[in-house]
């Protein structure tokens, strides 16, 4: 296994509407079978439904662009901490880990990504939309999965002393 991460990180281009790195990796996430354009369509869509849920409803406590919302709801949804098995001296024990900067990221994505897909009925762009202004709000899927991995980690932590 290697110990550097490849360039990729380098080689993503922003995304052409926000000039955003991290939206362009969230289009590479939410795509399926190397369509991109479809899956830039679904984000874009969600972030216009946004735009006008925020230009209707004009809330005192959340951002005024779509942009801040995502970045929001990212923020809330970005875990510090998971649980790894570790086998010491027979027994199988969770052990709670930090997590670097990309793992934070992944888990983020794919909390708010499956928490969309799982919902059904709608359009995608209209689930991930919804989720998204959850997630800017402290609520919904995505931030449930982040507080019950931090409760479990936190439960977890007498065996700590494991991570190595």
């Amino acid at each position: 296994m290697p110990s550097t991460f490849t360039k990729s990180e380098e080689q993503l281009k922003p995304d052409p509407r926000f000039q955003d790195k991290t939206v362009a990796k969230f289009v590479n996430c939410i795509m399926y079978d190397g369509k991109k354009a479809t899956a830039q369509k679904i984000v874009y869509d969600a972030f216009d439904a946004i735009q006008t849920r925020l230009d209707k409803e004009k809330p005192e406590n959340l951002p005024k662009t779509a942009i801040e919302i995502f970045q929001r709801a990212l923020d809330n949804v970005r875990p510090v901490v998971e649980v790894r098995s570790k086998r010491v001296g027979g027994a199988n024990y969770q052990v709670p880990m930090q997590l670097n900067r990309r793992r934070q990221q992944s888990l983020t994505f794919r909390w708010i990504i499956e928490a969309a897909r799982e919902e059904k009925g709608r359009p995608m762009h209209l689930r991930l939309a919804k989720e998204l202004w959850d997630a800017s709000k402290n609520e919904g899927k995505a931030v449930t999965t982040k507080e019950n991995t931090h409760r479990m980690a936190d439960a977890n932590k007498a065996f700590a002393h494991f991570a190595w």
